[in-house]
Order: C-alpha cells, then structure tokens, then sequence
C-alpha cells in the first residue's frame, strides 16, 4: 500500500530492516531508501545516497558506508568511518552556510537564512530565557522540501529538529543548540475527518484550530491541552495532557497512524502493523527519529461538559493545614466509590490563591449531588464556586481563556521567560503528610512575597478508571507514565519579558521541586516530557522520561533508523 502526501510517496508495509519487501522486487535502484535483504533493492543511482547500510538504509554518510555496509547492493566507498564522540555531545564540525545553502537551493526548498529580513521573527523562542541561532530555517509546503531538507543536513552534518508549534519549554523546536536545521511545519495545516471519524492532521496545526476543525466538520473531539496555540507535533508525540484524558487517554494514545520522514529522506507511513518499532518510537520520542507531518488520531463524539472550579481560601497559612487539605484532595481523587474516569480534575496554585477545577462527563445533578460534596468535604468553605453544564467548544473556549480558541496560522507572536520542571508522583506512592506539608511551607516561606511570580499546577492523571494508565494490553508506545497520580509543573517567570531572566527564579523552582523530593527520599519522581526541563543533562532526563527497558529498546531504532544521529537535541535518544 502506498500513501501519497503533497508529492511524496510515503510507504505503508513492511518490516524495520527491510520495509520494501511487498513492493516491486524487480526493481533495481532503490524507489523509497530501502535495500539489500529480500528487496533487491540497489543504493547505486538513487535519491538517498549510494551506500547500503548493515540495516538495509540508503545513505552517503560513515553511517550508512561504514561498518555493515553491503557492498552488493551500492557503494561502500569513498566514506571514512564516523570519529568517537562523547554520547552527550553532537559532532562539533559544522560546514560553511554556503555548502549546505547551496544543497537547498539545488532542491529548490524553500530557507531563511540569518540575512533573511525575517529570520529573527521566524527564529524568535517562545521561551525568550533560550534563544539559539539556526543555521538556517526551513519553510517547507510539500513533504518533499521536507525530505530534501533531511538529506541535505544530513550530507552536511546538520543536526535536525521540527517545529510544530514552537512551544518547546527548552527550545529544542530551534535545536536547542545554535547552528541546527530548524524545520518549520507552518504550511502544513490540513484537518480532516473520514468516514471512520479519524482526523488527519497536519503537523503544523494548533490546538485550538485542531479542536475547532474536527467539531466544525463533524461534531468530533480529542483529548488534548488547553493551550489553544501548542502544536500537535511535539504535544501528541510527548504525551498530551487533557481534562478528558482521563476518559480518552492522551492525544498520544489517539494516534492510529503518521506520515513521517526519516534520516535518509524516505517517507513512510506508520501504525501498529507497518513499521511498528517506528510507530512505537514515535509516539513518545519522535524528535529523536523523524519529522512527522500529517497526524491520524481516532477521535470521540464531542460530549457536553461539566465545567466546575472552586477557590479555596486559607491554603497558604499553616503548611501543616494545608497539607492535611491536600491529603484530603488526594484520597478523594483515590476514592473508587465517588470517582471515574469521567473526572477531570486540577488544581492552580500561586502563593495568593488556590483553586480546585475541571470538567466532568456525566449529568450536573451527579456531579452536585456526588462528587461535589465529597471533593469539598472538610476543606474551607469556597469563596468561588462554578458547575455548569456547557457544550465542548464553550468548556474548551473557557479552559483556553484569555487567549482565543482560533490561532493564526502565520505570524504566531506570543512569548514568555520562564524555567520550569515537573514531578510525575506515582500512584503506588502517593504524596505523604510530610512531603505536603514541606511542600506548603516551602510556598509560605519563599513563594507567597516572593519577587518574581510564579505557579504550581497539579492535574491528576491516575486515579480509579484512568485511560492514561488502563491501557490495553496489546498497547505499546514510548511513552512510560503509565502509573502517575499526579504530575506537578512548577513555573517561575519575570512577567517583564524585556528583562535579564533573574537567578533567583530557578533556584525558588528548584527548592519548591526539592521540598517534595527531599521529604519523600524514598520515591522516584519521574518527569513528563512536555515540561522538558532544559537543566537535566542527557542521562538524567533520559531517566525521568523513559523507562530502563523503554529507553534501550529506543536506542536499538535509533541505531537502525538515524544511526548518523541527525535528529537531535541535548536530551535526544542516544546522546
């Protein structure tokens, strides 16, 4: 089966080695970067490059005509072997702008480069506190820009990264390094629904327009975040936090299918049946293996909503009374007999107000007469209080505010200068007493005059029922939160953009994450890969995004798929 995308055949069966095998074995000079194996295939003449990796990949650099090469089905020369480097740190030979520039421009992709008179709006970070230059941003609007963009950094040993909608906490969407290939999706904006209800999505679309698409066209909806101008790209294939991911699942769990490029070029297209150690790769680790450009998410009636919140007085007084309210939190959020996967449930906090919200897909008299009275149960009388039943798009309209639901398609513009990190908390394992009341004192003490401002939110993802953690068995992806309760993010910003990013906003972040570490020793906390933290070295974040067993099955597809390493950021697969 073949899949064909804006001029760029992508390929759909097929085995890891060897993904050609039910094409055409006649043919000689490989047609999509597969060779050697049953295929046949021949590297010499084709797009991709004349060697036949050990892998059975076309390519031209010391991966693909080095150790394992096959020389019956290409060239094996004319390559030296790759140099040893440290695993954390990318090669540091860069070519000259005019060598890679002038490969583009034979392919006809459309770039900015630094003289370009709008590289420094198209270059600008969403978190102004990391700011790199590329060496040169890429404006594809078919895939084939894309997969000669690849190629190009390839044959030119430029590290590669997507962006999608640029919100990456680290900037990894610029590199997270100066002198990357930035590929900018921003033309790839398709939403569509087919008769099975899957939406194809480009990868290039915001959240917002993605919600607004599928329920325009057919009364559709997904799980996803609240932030209407967060890309699909990074946020599907991280995670994908919602107050419906407890009913649906993560925006990652929604994903049936994807149109990917890889190191070599090739496009493919990737479910659970062709390509599946790609799919599995690419669903919780994709901008260590690819650019993905067009998404098919299965999608779910769009429901009415209950919308509720409560503001919650006197949370910031007593760091032992605010814990034993927290604790109550927590075993309601535990409690078989009042919760369901229907819950969605967070909490905001800022060192001046507290408040306790969500959406709930059931009736209104349930959630007043059930759930209400026991979430509220011993805490401090609200001194606000909202339940309403509205539709799908006015919760997510809500959820989304100040900000529009619809984001523009060109010229996005908003900013922020922040640090940020996050602590997954373990179902098994749930906060204690003495973690909590650290936790409150630590606000009390040094958050609520602190000098910059600053918040916590806790979303609950585990809890009775959870789709995020009640995955079917037959399940796999890369994605290893698989048993979380609650995952905390921790924000701190300067709220003056204009400003040098003050110290002490990291070292307040860092001690309100440690209060809790420190007073539960005895707990890992892992971390969730959409609030990357830009501060853990490769090895560290490896750990708190991955499990052991995860990670190593990630690494032996990276080496088969980008052993050149051409996807990569500071925390990428195999650094």
């Amino acid at each position: 089966m073949r899949f064909v995308l804006l001029g760029l055949v992508c390929l759909g069966a097929g085995s890891l080695a060897f993904p050609a095998e039910q094409l055409n074995r006649r043919a000689n000079v490989s047609p999509d970067a597969t060779c050697g194996g049953s295929t046949g295939n021949t590297c010499l003449g084709s797009s991709f490059g004349n060697c036949c990796s050990k892998n059975g990949w076309c390519g031209s650099t010391a991966a693909y005509c080095g150790t394992g090469c096959q020389p019956g089905f290409g060239s094996c020369t004319g390559t030296n072997p790759p140099t040893t480097t440290s695993k954390s740190i990318p090669p540091t030979s860069t070519p000259t702008a005019a060598t890679l520039s002038d490969c583009l421009a034979k392919k006809n992709v459309p770039i900015r480069l630094t003289s370009s008179s709008d590289f420094g709006a198209l270059a600008k970070p969403y978190n102004l506190r990391l700011p790199y230059t590329p060496a040169v941003i890429v404006l594809p609007t078919t895939t084939r820009h894309v997969s000669d963009a690849v190629v190009c950094a390839g044959q030119n040993n430029v590290k590669v990264q997507a962006r999608s909608g640029g919100h990456s906490y680290a900037s990894f969407s610029l590199g997270g390094q100066s002198g990357s290939m930035v590929i900018d999706l921003e033309s790839f904006q398709t939403i569509s629904v087919d008769a099975n209800k899957v939406a194809t999505v480009g990868g290039g679309v915001r959240l917002g327009n993605l919600a607004l698409g599928i329920y325009n066209q057919s009364q559709r909806a997904l799980p996803h975040g609240t932030c209407p101008g967060v890309g699909v790209g990074g946020h599907a294939t991280r995670g994908g936090f919602g107050y419906s991911s407890r009913a649906w699942g993560l925006t990652l769990d929604t994903i049936v299918g994807l149109e990917v490029i890889l190191a070599n070029g090739s496009c493919i297209h990737a479910t659970s049946t062709s390509y599946p150690d790609i799919y599995y790769a690419l669903r919780g680790a994709a901008d260590s293996f690819g650019i993905v450009t067009s998404f098919h998410l299965q999608t779910q009636p769009a429901p009415s909503v209950v919308q509720w919140s409560y503001s919650i007085p006197n949370m910031f007084q007593s760091g032992s009374q605010s814990a034993k309210y927290f604790s109550h939190i927590q075993a309601f959020a535990q409690n078989t007999s009042v919760v369901d996967r229907n819950l969605g449930m967070g909490m905001y906090m800022d060192g001046s107000g507290f408040s306790i919200h969500g959406t709930y897909f059931g009736s209104l008299s349930t959630f007043n007469t059930k759930i209400a009275p026991e979430l509220l149960r011993t805490l401090p009388a609200p001194t606000q209080s909202s339940a309403q039943t509205v539709t799908w798009i006015q919760s997510l309209t809500a959820l989304a505010e100040p900000q529009p639901l619809q984001q523009p398609t060109t010229g996005y513009d908003l900013h922020d200068d922040f640090f940020a990190k996050s602590l997954v908390v373990p179902s098994a394992q749930p906060l204690t007493q003495a973690a909590l009341t650290a936790y409150f004192d630590y606000m009390i003490q040094n958050g609520v005059n602190a000098p910059n401002p600053w918040f916590s939110i806790i979303n609950l993802y585990g809890g009775p029922d959870s789709q995020i953690n009640n995955r079917p068995a037959s399940f796999s992806s890369a994605y290893s939160d698989r048993s979380a309760l609650w995952v905390l993010q921790h924000y701190g910003y300067t709220g003056n953009t204009g400003s040098p990013f003050p110290q002490g906003i990291t070292t307040f972040i860092e001690g309100l994450s440690g209060s809790i570490t420190k007073a539960q020793p005895g707990t890992v906390f892992p971390g969730y890969a959409n609030y990357v933290d830009p501060s853990l070295t490769a090895a560290q974040a490896h750990a708190a995004y991955f499990d052991e067993a995860t990670y190593k099955r990630l690494v032996g597809i990276k080496g088969q798929v980008d052993p050149g390493k051409v996807f990569w950021n500071p925390q990428a697969v195999g650094n």
